[in-house]
């Protein structure tokens, strides 16, 4: 028997069920992707609440990463080196209790000022996501989106 993911113990004659989850998983965050840019595709992100705890949240990641600037390109090896883990696990385990799926894979951009793609996307948990997009849709970073896919309307509605 080996170590499976997050060192639960594998057997390797159930692997393919290890793949599937991988898949379901996989699945599940391009749908997380998919419908939070629908979302910003339809409202302004600075009108947007992710969550109940939007407030918190953002006040909690604005303590615990002064340093964070939310227009600039997130450093994904700063974020996950051994330091930047330890530091984001004790924010994200606040939330264990209070937001669902808060330690689930999902897909972050990279900077606020591009799409989705394959060099500007990061594998990230999604009170990451959270943090960063709560901070992002509060500096009207996100705004473009909405502004881009409704070019004709006035700027200041929805």
């Amino acid at each position: 028997m080996s170590l499976g993911p997050a060192g639960a113990s594998l057997n390797p004659e159930q692997a393919e069920n290890f793949e599937d989850m991988e898949k379901q998983f996989a699945v599940k965050a391009v749908q997380h992707m998919t419908t939070y840019w629908a979302i910003l595709e339809k409202m302004k992100g600075s009108n947007l609440r992710l969550t109940k705890m939007d407030d918190e949240i953002y006040e909690h990641f604005k303590k615990e990463f002064p340093e964070f600037d939310p227009k600039e390109t997130i450093d994904e090896d700063k974020m996950k080196s051994k330091e930047g883990k330890e530091k984001w696990r004790n924010f994200m385990m606040t939330y264990e209790k209070t937001v669902d799926d808060y330690n689930f894979g999902t897909m972050l951009r990279s900077n606020p000022k591009f799409e989705y793609g394959e060099r500007e996307t990061i594998f990230a948990m999604r009170m990451q996501f959270y943090a960063v997009e709560i901070a992002r849709n509060r500096a009207g970073l996100n705004d473009w989106i909405y502004v881009q896919t409704h070019p004709n309307e006035d700027s200041n509605k929805t």
